[in-house]
C-alpha cells in the first residue's frame, strides 16, 4: 500500500488517521449549568459560570455542561482537566458588551499585546475538549455594526481599533479536540490557535454572515505558529478566510521568540460556503511547511488558494499540496503583494520571501481568474510549482508560466467561460487592494 506522505516526503503519522469518539459518559464528574443556579434568563452570568469551571478544576476535573437554552457570558477561562459539552439546543452566547471581556495579555494579528480575550479561552491545557451538538455563539452583530461605522468615520481603522473579542482562543495547548460543535457569529476571529500542537477539529460548523450585515474578519480557523493540526469533515462559511495560516509579522518577525511557523497541517474532507480564502497563507505568517488541503467542495468565494506576501515581513511558504478540489471562486490561485498597514520599522532593505514546492492537482473548478499571480522579484521569489490534472473553466484563462521558476504543467485544461455570480456580499477593497 502506498504510504500517505507530506509534500516533503515524510510519512504522515497515524495520529492524523485516528478520529476519536467522545461522549458525555466518558466523564465521571459533570457540571450542568442549571444545577448551579445558572439559568437561560438573558442575563450575563460570567462570574457564576467561571466559578463552576474553577470548582470543577479544584475537584479534579470534569466537564462543564451547557443544557438546552441560551446562556449569556463574557470571557471564560478554562482550567486543566475541565472540558466543555454543549447539548443539542444548548447555546453559550457571548455578551455584546466589550466591558465583559477585560483586557489581558494575549496574541492577536501576529503580535503579543494587551487586547481583549475571547469568549472561550484556554492557556497551556493538555487534553482540552469542546464537543456536543450545541452552539457557541459570539452574538456579533453589534460589534460588526460598530466596525462598519468606524470604517466610515476612519477608513484606516484597524481590526484592533474596533475592539472586538474572538470566539475561541487556545494558546500553548496540546491534544485538543473540537467535535460536532457549531461556532457562529464571532465578533472577530472564530477560532484562534496559538503555539498549539496536536489539535483536531472534527465535524464542526463555523459560520458568520455575509448579509444583511457583513461579519468582518471572522476567519473560521486561524492557525498561528502551530504543529500537527487536523481539520476534517467541517463546514466553513464566513465573511473572511476559512483557514488562515499565521505566525508573526514585521521586518524582524522571524527572529522574535513569540513567533513561529506552522508545520504538518491537514485540512481534508470539508465543505465550504462563502469565504474570502479557502486556504490562506498570511498575511501575518513567516514560515509554513507541509500543508495539505484535499478533498474539498467549495460553494463560492474569492480565492481557492491565496498566498499573501507582505513586503515588510520575511515569509517562506514551502511544501504545499492542494488536491481533489471542486467548486468555484473568483481566483483559483492568488499570489500577490499584500501591503495592508505596511511598516518597515526602520529596516532599510525589503525582506525577500519565497514560495516553493507547491503542488496543485486533480481539481475541477470554475473561476473568474485561473492564474492571479504577480511577479515581484524585489520582494519575493516563486519556484517549483506543479499543476497536474486540472480542469478549469475561467473567464480569464491567462497562464503566464514565466513568473514561476521551474513550473511544471501536465494535463491542464483551461476552458473559457463567463464570469461567475456571487452572493450579495460584493468585495469591498481598501486603497491597498486588501479586502475588508
Amino acid at each position: 500500500m502506498k504510504k500517505d506522505v507530506f509534500p516533503d516526503g515524510t510519512e504522515i503519522s497515524s495520529w492524523f488517521r485516528e478520529i476519536p469518539e467522545v461522549s458525555l459518559d466518558d466523564y465521571e464528574r459533570k457540571y450542568p449549568l442549571d444545577q448551579y443556579g445558572i439559568l437561560p434568563d438573558g442575563t450575563v452570568q460570567t462570574e457564576k459560570i467561571q466559578a463552576v469551571i474553577d470548582l470543577a478544576a479544584k475537584e479534579g476535573g470534569g466537564v462543564l455542561v451547557v443544557p438546552e437554552g441560551c446562556f449569556l457570558s463574557g470571557a471564560l477561562h478554562f482550567r486543566q482537566g475541565v472540558s466543555l459539552y454543549l447539548v443539542k439546543g444548548g447555546v453559550l452566547k457571548g455578551s455584546d458588551d466589550i466591558r465583559d471581556f477585560p483586557l489581558c495579555d494575549t496574541r492577536i494579528e501576529g503580535q503579543n499585546c494587551l487586547y481583549f480575550p475571547a469568549l472561550i479561552n484556554a492557556e497551556g491545557l493538555d487534553g482540552f475538549t469542546i464537543f456536543g451538538e450545541g452552539t457557541i455563539d459570539g452574538n456579533g452583530q453589534k460589534y460588526w455594526e460598530d466596525f462598519w461605522l468606524r470604517i466610515r468615520w476612519n477608513p484606516r481603522c484597524t481590526n484592533k481599533d474596533a475592539q472586538r473579542p474572538r470566539l475561541v482562543f487556545l494558546s500553548h495547548c496540546t491534544n485538543v479536540l473540537a467535535r460536532g460543535v457549531t461556532f457562529q457569529n464571532a465578533p472577530f476571529w472564530t477560532n484562534h490557535l496559538y503555539q498549539c500542537r496536536y489539535v483536531k477539529y472534527i465535524g464542526c460548523r463555523m459560520l458568520s454572515p455575509v448579509s444583511p450585515v457583513k461579519a468582518p474578519s471572522t476567519d473560521a480557523l486561524d492557525i498561528d505558529a502551530c504543529q500537527d493540526v487536523l481539520v476534517k469533515n467541517c463546514y466553513m462559511a464566513v465573511n473572511d478566510d476559512a483557514v488562515a495560516l499565521k505566525g508573526g509579522k514585521g521586518p524582524w518577525a522571524d527572529e522574535a521568540p513569540e513567533n513561529g511557523g506552522n508545520e504538518r497541517i491537514i485540512i481534508e474532507d470539508c465543505e465550504y460556503g462563502f469565504c474570502h480564502g479557502c486556504l490562506t497563507f498570511g498575511s501575518e505568517s513567516i514560515h509554513d511547511r507541509n500543508i495539505i488541503l484535499r478533498n474539498i467542495r467549495v460553494g463560492t468565494g474569492y480565492n481557492m488558494l491565496w498566498m499573501k506576501l507582505r513586503p515588510d515581513t520575511p515569509q517562506h511558504y514551502e511544501y504545499v499540496l492542494v488536491e481533489n478540489i471542486e467548486g468555484k471562486t473568483a481566483s483559483f490561485l492568488n499570489i500577490n503583494p499584500w501591503s495592508q498597514f505596511f511598516d518597515l520599522q526602520g529596516r532599510k532593505d525589503l525582506p525577500v520571501s519565497r514560495c516553493e514546492h507547491v503542488v496543485i492537482r486533480n481539481c475541477r473548478f470554475s473561476c473568474d481568474t485561473f492564474f492571479n499571480v504577480q511577479a515581484d522579484e524585489e520582494h519575493y521569489h516563486l519556484s517549483d510549482f506543479t499543476f497536474q490534472d486540472l480542469t478549469i473553466q475561467a473567464a480569464d484563462t491567462a497562464f503566464d508560466q514565466s513568473v514561476i521558476e521551474n513550473l511544471k504543467a501536465e494535463n491542464v485544461a483551461l476552458q473559457k467561460k463567463d464570469t461567475i455570480e456571487y452572493p450579495d456580499a460584493v468585495t469591498t477593497l481598501k486603497e491597498d487592494n486588501s479586502i475588508i
